[in-house]
């Protein structure tokens, strides 16, 4: 596992892995049965990319509503007398506005930063959940001083709530510069042979845990109990 080691130079500022809060963002404590409404935590996919992260959850004690009206971004909150405790957002041209971090996270040698919205965003139906706009920071960088967030659209607002998580940072690798090469015949076969398989076999491996969802979505636990075996294949168990 590796390691991400911080300090931070604003207070209450505090880095940690992201929870999927259940209830709460992730969706509500309903079981995978008939009738349920589908949730975020019920995805096992989308669970291991949201807890593959790092989460920021904003140190200030004020709600900041970033807004725009007639085409002008405003920040506006509570902040005290004389805006005493005014947070460090600024506008960064038209579409875009910047918040201060401070924040310092080195990796080792081969790893880099890339800041990316938090998985929130995704399951947010509101309209106001911040968006931190992906850049690649390299580990060499001994400071992330500020982070990007797109603006709102007019009309809308994004909210920064004092203890709430805005955005995402995730490891990757440095040189990480994919070559896509089309497959051989013979690695094709063996993928589509795999990949009937896995069909094939789901009315029986996922029989016992298929439910129909409220919206008369099905599913089944296909997927996590072939990410079991996985798992313990790699672990020596068998």
């Amino acid at each position: 596992m590796p390691v991400v080691k911080y300090r931070s130079q604003q207070p209450g500022l505090v880095p940690r892995r992201t929870r999927m809060e259940v209830p709460g963002w992730a969706g509500v404590s309903e079981p995978r049965r008939d009738g349920s409404m589908e949730h975020a935590w019920h995805c096992l996919p989308f669970t291991e990319a949201a807890r593959a992260g790092i989460e920021l959850c904003y140190p200030h004690p004020d709600e900041l509503r970033v807004s725009r009206r007639d085409g002008k971004l405003e920040f506006e909150g509570d902040f005290g007398s004389g805006d005493e405790r005014r947070p460090p957002f600024r506008n960064f041209g038209t579409e875009y506005f910047t918040y201060q971090l401070l924040l310092d996270l080195k990796v080792a040698d081969g790893l880099a930063l890339k800041t990316e919205p938090h998985p929130r965003f995704f399951t947010d139906t509101t309209g106001t959940a911040p968006i931190a706009v992906p850049a690649i920071i390299r580990h060499w960088w001994p400071m992330i001083y500020f982070a990007v967030f797109k603006a709102p659209r007019e009309g809308e607002a994004h909210v920064f709530r004092p203890g709430e998580p805005f955005m995402q940072i995730t490891l990757v690798s440095e040189e990480d510069a994919p070559e896509l090469v089309p497959m051989s015949e013979e690695e094709a076969a063996e993928r589509e042979l795999q990949s009937r398989r896995i069909y094939e076999s789901r009315s029986s491996l996922g029989a016992d845990s298929q439910w129909t969802s409220a919206t008369s979505t099905v599913f089944d636990g296909t997927y996590r109990r072939l990410l079991a075996a996985a798992r313990g294949s790699r672990s020596g168990g068998g």
